[in-house]
């Protein structure tokens, strides 16, 4: 449902915000929500911005090459060197996702991103989703059953400010679902 803090929980979990109570540990390395465009800065263009979050994750010595990878699967054409301001929401999702799939993380988070785009961005998205879902760990938010039945194996299901945990997606499903018709 929204407004149940699922956005919330990931900024957290992303360490982007933090809780008004207790703490969160982590000993893995955690991508910032994929897709949404609050980490750019929006007066510096696509690259400018890629060429930033480089530098911030230490990778000094193959930035041309995560730059062009960036560019290449963000495709923004000429508007890769136009300031982020002039995006549209989804052009900025498209730099966002293509910024974090650029790094090796151990878990990625993924608020509500799954299929924007024309057909191609949506092939190399499912590409890249395959891949972390192979190699790593995947938080995800979304409304669509069937994107989460594709991607997730287990489920957190946020009712009235509490985090149920179900091994098994089709079971957080079913209470979410059931907790509907109440």
């Amino acid at each position: 449902r929204n407004g149940a803090g699922k956005s919330t929980l990931l900024r957290i979990i992303g360490g982007i915000d933090v809780p008004n109570s207790g703490s969160v540990q982590r000993d893995c390395s955690v991508s910032w929500p994929m897709g949404r465009g609050g980490g750019v800065n929006g007066s510096m263009s696509g690259r400018q911005n890629a060429k930033f979050v480089c530098r911030i994750h230490g990778h000094e010595d193959d930035i041309k090459d995560r730059i062009a990878y960036i560019e290449d699967f963000a495709g923004l054409g000429d508007a890769f060197d136009e300031p982020v301001k002039t995006y549209s929401m989804g052009m900025k999702a498209r730099l966002m996702f293509g910024m974090s799939v650029a790094f090796d993380f151990d878990v990625y988070i993924s608020d509500e991103v799954t299929a924007g785009g024309d057909a191609l961005f949506q092939q190399k998205a499912a590409a890249a989703f395959k891949k972390i879902t192979d190699n790593a760990g995947l938080i995800m938010v979304s409304h669509g059953e069937g994107v989460l039945r594709k991607y997730c194996t287990a489920g957190i299901w946020l009712h009235q400010g509490q985090a149920y945990w179900f091994d098994s997606i089709n079971d957080a499903l079913k209470n979410y679902k059931e907790s509907l018709t109440v």
